[in-house]
């Protein structure tokens, strides 16, 4: 299935963040793609709103993942990989677990991790066009 967002502006995020989410009610990993600065953590924090996660969402470049908790305890996992140097980084923060936890995983960089990630998930592409985003939502 895929669901297109087109001319999504800053203002739009959050109403596309709930619309994604109910569109992929299914999954719970979800794969960002886009170039750098495409907006994937900002999006991801419009998810996480979505979600109703409190926090503030910050990308995990540094950490590699972040843990966040809904208003009804749930976990929310943030993973960005783009500083990974080899796949044995992910198996050493555990992503296994993360993943078959059951509850939301956001991946940006997956490219990164790519032959981790044979398993079903939704993927997020973020295209800039202009000032605003093409977002689209594919899952089989």
């Amino acid at each position: 299935m895929t669901r297109n967002w087109e001319g999504v502006s800053l203002n739009d995020l959050d109403r596309v963040a709930k619309e994604l989410i109910d569109f992929a009610s299914n999954k719970r990993v979800f794969a960002l793609h886009g170039e750098m600065g495409a907006g994937k953590t900002t999006f991801v924090k419009s998810l996480g709103a979505a979600l109703g996660v409190q926090d503030i969402i910050q990308s995990p470049t540094f950490s590699i993942v972040n843990e966040y908790q809904t208003s009804n305890n749930e976990k929310v996992y943030h993973f960005d990989f783009y500083r990974l140097e080899k796949l044995e980084e992910a198996y050493d923060i555990g992503y296994e677990h993360y993943l078959s936890s059951g509850n939301y995983c956001f991946i940006e960089w997956p490219e990164k991790v790519e032959s981790l990630l044979n398993f079903e998930k939704a993927d997020i592409f973020i295209e800039p066009v202009f000032t605003n985003r093409k977002i689209t939502c594919t899952y089989e």
